[in-house]
């Protein structure tokens, strides 16, 4: 079996686990801080903190700019969970959009219709890891200022809507230049053990707030909120004598550890090779499926933007979602493991039940239906890309005829 995703674990990831094991400190400490700064200097944003999971870090994040009932949050239709589950959680509207014709993020029309006073904050999210469109997002958010209401000092002081970028799947990517990280407010990336970059579990918070937001004081203010509000974490309680702390707010629990930090460095240290490798899969990919009448392809390089290559999120041509299914199936039996990313929400239960309807969201229907993820991972061979291939060719022929 071809499997779908697999971690990259070297002997230096085991190397390094095991040191931070001998260490006898193995929970947030100098080997999270650390991460937290290497990812600050390879984003090349203001400040990171490192957190359990993305869906924490964006959970925590809403809570303290200050989201709740009243507010609106407006996120694609087409993406995780865990992107509408946090704004849900947080007691604010829940607000979907359609996605764009041209690939699978945020429609940015259908976001300017859905902004009204009550919005806070947008979610775009970067799906497959190609980066939505944050010049105009930006130059959206900053036309409709003047109707923005904040709700306290925080919002006030922006005095516009915050934009806290999903990139759970965009490490690494770039638009216009610059790194996925420093282009949002606020950027909340995903570890996962299926990204590009694993610490198993996991996730970071990158602040990038424009004057006169001090972000070295937001990482401060983090840090307490994410050990359940506590001012000093363990290991800054087992200096000599600093074993009192205060418990300045009741916080969340969702720290990084040495042992996840530990993987990120050298998950890190080799990522350049990382994206080389999957740029060059998803290059054998379009090469071999551009020329066929039933594939379309998806968009991961232009003049301003360049794709983290995480999904291949190739779409067979008219197909309908049976038919997707029936190739799926296909595939699976030769041994070949693909994915379909995402079902949109409104075919969740979760959301139907609360009055969101497929109907709504065409676009994202006329996607999700036909699509297909790819393999795509630094140890998959080229022996193994052309099997994929082949495979994939073979099936689509005999479902479609």
């Amino acid at each position: 079996m071809i499997p779908f995703s697999p971690p990259r674990i070297t002997d230096e990831t085991i190397a390094e686990v095991t040191e931070v094991l001998k260490s006898g400190w193995i929970t947030t400490g100098p080997r999270t801080k650390q991460f937290e700064k290497d990812i600050t200097a390879y984003c090349g944003n203001k400040s990171t903190v490192c957190v359990n999971s993305w869906t924490m870090g964006m959970q925590v994040l809403l809570d303290w700019w200050g989201i709740g009932k009243g507010d609106e949050v407006i996120l694609p239709a087409y993406t995780y969970c865990a992107s509408g589950n946090v704004v849900l959680h947080s007691g604010a509207k829940l607000v979907l959009v359609d996605i764009g014709k041209d690939d699978f993020n945020i429609n940015l029309r259908a976001v300017e219709d859905a902004i009204n006073p009550r919005t806070k904050a947008i979610i775009p999210v970067d799906i497959g890891g190609f980066p939505c469109d944050y010049g105009e997002l930006f130059e959206l958010i900053n036309k409709k200022s003047s109707d923005f209401q904040p709700n306290n000092e925080f919002q006030e002081k922006l005095g516009r809507i915050a934009i806290f970028e999903d990139a759970a799947h965009s490490f690494g990517g770039k638009y216009k230049g610059k790194r996925i990280g420093s282009l949002a407010d606020v950027t909340v990336f995903s570890f996962h053990a299926v990204k590009n970059l694993t610490t198993a579990e996991g996730g970071a918070l990158c602040f990038n707030f424009p004057e006169p937001f001090d972000n070295d004081q937001i990482y401060k203010e983090f840090c307490v909120k994410i050990l359940h509000g506590q001012s000093k974490d363990a290991f800054a309680k087992t200096q000599k004598g600093a074993w009192r702390y205060d418990v300045e707010e009741p916080g969340f629990k969702c720290n990084m550890t040495d042992l996840q930090a530990a993987i990120g460095l050298v998950e890190l240290r080799k990522y350049e090779e990382n994206l080389s490798r999957r740029k060059e899969i998803f290059h054998k990919y379009l090469d071999a499926f551009i020329n066929e009448d039933w594939a379309v392809n998806p968009i991961f390089e232009t003049d301003d933007k360049v794709s983290s290559y995480h999904l291949y999120q190739l779409r067979i041509k008219n197909a309908t979602e049976k038919q997707r299914d029936l190739i799926i199936q296909e595939i699976a039996e030769q041994e070949v493991s693909v994915n379909v990313h995402f079902q949109p929400l409104p075919l969740l239960t979760a959301y139907s039940k609360r009055g969101f309807f497929m109907a709504d969201f065409p676009e994202s229907w006329r996607k999700y239906e036909n699509e297909i993820s790819l393999p795509v991972y630094y140890n998959l061979t080229d022996d193994q890309v052309e099997t994929v291939i082949l495979t994939v060719k073979n099936a689509v022929s005999k479902v479609l005829g």
